[in-house]
């Protein structure tokens, strides 16, 4: 007979339960801005160590550019001297090709059949000279253009290659470049989402701590045993518990329907579980509305405060009324058949009358 009452006289009052509650998440939510605040330094010396690359990439992309402009004008120039002996040998050549075509005319004996006939052999000697001497400076003037023009187009094939490789260089530079701008942004991003998950849990502490106030001051009352405080839902963002057991069988937001490209928007989740099975309340709250609704079954919704609701719908009965004050995990209805004849329940959470993700809500599962 004394075990009843040991235990009755243990057992935690509403307003104790809500006290040790919101000590247990001022402490997970400690745990998890110390958790943000560690991995905001590690992005931020990610963040540097890569600020200093893209800087490097940035300088080599100059230095880049500047040998693209120092061989642009090396190609210039050789481009340049080589359409200069093009022209020197239009100009030079025409008395070359004169005498060449007169020698192929002439046939066998070449520069000497320019010679004329004569007696004299001292004029005959002279000419003979002067001959040579034309052909010798032919010979060498036609030689000396092909080695440099030889010379000159090696030279702008060389500087043609070095501009290639230039240009390779350059745009693999801007790649680098490119790729450092991309992570320092996604770093960036990452730090200011990791300074708003920070000042969302300073945000939550603080909300808990006035709650942790009121709860003192009601424990302060006669009849704290019999009182239950409303705590907000948002500071238990990510750490509600489910409304039952089973899978998610059809997930929040836009998702396609049928084989013509439409699409339906989800404004909560269906959770696969068995019929008859409990539909247990996530927050405490009031009973906002608990009667049949069209498409959703048996409807309840509770009113957990400041514009905030959870909805469970596909019921087969609603075990609160409206009007009721209810605790976290207390069951508020039945499961029963969702319209496409599976059993489920329906779970929709709304913050500032919107519909959210509820899985962003929901604690996590552990990974069976």
């Amino acid at each position: 007979m004394w075990r009843p009452a040991l235990a009755g006289l243990f057992a935690q009052s509403p307003v104790d339960e809500a006290r040790t509650r919101v000590a247990a998440r001022i402490r997970a939510l400690q745990v998890e801005a110390d958790r943000l605040a560690s991995q905001a330094r590690t992005v931020f010396g990610d963040l540097r160590k890569l600020e200093l690359e893209r800087e490097i990439a940035q300088q080599e992309l100059l230095r880049a550019d500047a040998d693209v402009v120092r061989v642009t004008a090396a190609q210039l120039q050789a481009t340049a001297r080589l359409q200069a002996l093009e022209a020197t040998r239009m100009a030079q050549t025409p008395g070359v090709n004169e005498r060449l075509i007169e020698l192929a005319k002439r046939g066998q004996g070449g520069y000497l059949q320019l010679l004329p006939s004569s007696d004299d052999v001292r004029a005959f000697g002279r000419l003979s000279r002067g001959v040579a001497a034309v052909a010798e400076l032919d010979r060498v003037r036609l030689e000396t253009h092909r080695r440099t023009l030889l010379a000159e187009r090696a030279a702008l094939a060389a500087v043609d290659k070095e501009r290639a490789a230039v240009e390779a260089s350059r745009a693999e530079a801007r790649r680098a470049r490119a790729v450092l701008d991309t992570a320092v942004a996604a770093r960036n991003r990452l730090i200011d989402s990791l300074d708003q998950q920070r000042d969302l849990a300073a945000q939550y502490v603080s909300e808990l701590q006035a709650a942790q106030t009121q709860i003192e001051r009601t424990l302060a009352t006669a009849d704290a045993a019999s009182r239950t405080v409303a705590l907000p839902i948002r500071p238990f963002r990510g750490d509600l518990p489910w409304p039952a057991a089973g899978p998610v069988i059809s997930r929040f937001g836009r998702s396609p329907a049928g084989r013509f490209g439409t699409a339906i928007v989800r404004n909560g989740i269906d959770v696969g579980t068995p019929e008859g099975s409990a539909a247990r309340v996530v927050h405490e709250g009031t009973v906002a509305f608990a009667a049949p609704f069209t498409g959703f079954g048996v409807l309840v919704i509770v009113d957990h405060g400041d514009s905030a609701f959870t909805l469970y719908g596909h019921l087969s009965e609603a075990t609160v009324s409206e009007g009721a004050v209810v605790k976290a995990g207390e069951v508020v209805g039945r499961v029963g058949l969702a319209p496409a004849g599976d059993a489920a329940l329906y779970f929709e959470v709304r913050i500032d009358g919107r519909p959210v993700d509820p899985l962003q809500w929901l604690a996590r599962r552990p990974v069976q």
